[in-house]
């Protein structure tokens, strides 16, 4: 962390400069004593990432930034305050505390919070900015999270783990034991110092197979901002045996679309199938991605296209957490039909559909735009169908 970035002069410039072309800042000779054009460029890289992510840091006034990386890694302000509602008592360690945020919302809820990150830079930069923000309840440690808490005499009422990657040679979708920390050996030393856990894991992660992996999973929580799946949290809490209750929550301009069911009912479900009728309905990204296939139909009173369609229909308008159609047209898939329909311009989703959309673009020649929506799925009797539909 070079201190001098912190000037007057420098933060000026960054403020004033923080939109402009990178690549022109790196080749210009130093501009400031003491600060190479790459910490330069890199404070006004990461600024820039934080304008729609992280707002707070954006407008706040001394704020050191990491490398853009850093930034692109971090929970953005939406989920962190969501986390933040999950967790209360006094005291919450945060053990891959990164830049911060989480530990910043967090320390809005709980009385005290311990930061902990083994990089010694990005400590103290979360170090510094929280004070110049007024944080006064976070205190930061620059060592490893779960090595810190088994030193430590202390009991907390909450730990929080986001747990790396160790490569990116695993791909998106990975195992928690594959990652830093290895929750399937820390676990157990977690539990020793708190009753309460929550673990962060990418909207990818798979979630019966952190079922799989961790113990006395209570809840779970799919957040989406803008039907965009950010992360999947597992709350944890020691001893617990009941029923896990999931929540599929969208974060939107007006608030929050929410739909909560418990897992094992959806187990238990039975699903209804029907020819599409006159309405067509696509449940938002969260509720996807929790697998609320059944309990979305029986708590709205609709219907499935097919069981691995996870499109919906009704005869009634309702109100729904996603994407409402009318259908104005369903007809079998083939290229012949698409051909005579004459559609030169629509919107296309595919559902349990054996070619993607930009094949389907390029084999019929449809620009993407206008007012049609297009939806290639799979029907009740296993026959492909087109729905040509208007929104709602």
């Amino acid at each position: 962390m070079n201190k001098l970035i912190l000037n007057t002069g420098v933060q000026d410039f960054i403020n004033k400069n923080w939109s402009t072309d990178i690549v022109s800042v790196l080749l210009k000779k130093p501009i400031f004593e003491g600060i190479s054009q790459k910490e330069l460029a890199e404070q006004l890289e990461a600024k820039k990432k934080c304008k729609e992510k992280l707002a707070t840091w954006f407008n706040s006034s001394g704020i050191y930034y990491p490398n853009k990386l850093n930034i692109e890694q971090t929970s953005s302000e939406q989920t962190a305050c969501y986390k933040a509602k999950l967790v209360s008592g006094k005291t919450l360690l945060d053990a891959t505390g990164g830049f911060g945020v989480d530990s910043y919302y967090f320390s809005k809820k709980v009385d005290k919070v311990f930061h902990c990150d083994i990089n010694n830079n990005l400590s103290d930069i979360a170090h510094h900015n929280f004070e110049v923000m007024g944080r006064e309840n976070i205190h930061c440690f620059s060592e490893d999270g779960i090595g810190y808490l088994k030193k430590s005499s202390q009991k907390f009422d909450w730990v929080y783990i986001d747990p790396s990657r160790r490569n990116d040679s695993k791909g998106k979708v990975f195992l928690l034991k594959d990652c830093i920390p290895d929750l399937t050996e820390s676990l157990s030393t977690i539990f020793e110092k708190t009753a309460n856990v929550l673990v962060k894991t990418s909207p990818l992660f798979d979630i019966s197979q952190g079922l799989k992996e961790l113990d006395y999973v209570k809840e779970i929580h799919v957040v989406a901002i803008r039907n965009e799946v950010k992360e999947v949290l597992f709350v944890m809490e020691l001893e617990f045996e009941g029923d896990i209750q999931v929540k599929a929550v969208n974060l939107v301009e007006k608030g929050e679309e929410v739909f909560d069911f418990q897992l094992e009912d959806e187990h238990k479900l039975t699903s209804e199938f029907a020819s599409p009728e006159t309405f067509l309905y696509e449940p938002n990204a969260a509720i996807l991605k929790s697998g609320a296939f059944k309990s979305i139909a029986r708590a709205f009173g609709i219907k499935k296209l097919h069981q691995n369609s996870h499109l919906y229909t009704s005869t009634e308008l309702i109100d729904f957490p996603g994407r409402r159609f009318q259908i104005e047209t369903s007809l079998s898939y083939s290229k012949k039909v698409l051909k005579n329909l004459k559609i030169e311009k629509a919107n296309i989703t595919t559902r349990n559909f054996p070619m993607s959309i930009s094949e389907i673009r390029k084999k019929h020649k449809i620009k993407d735009g206008g007012e049609n929506y297009l939806f290639f799925t799979t029907d009740l009797n296993d026959k492909l169908i087109v729905l040509i539909c208007k929104k709602v």
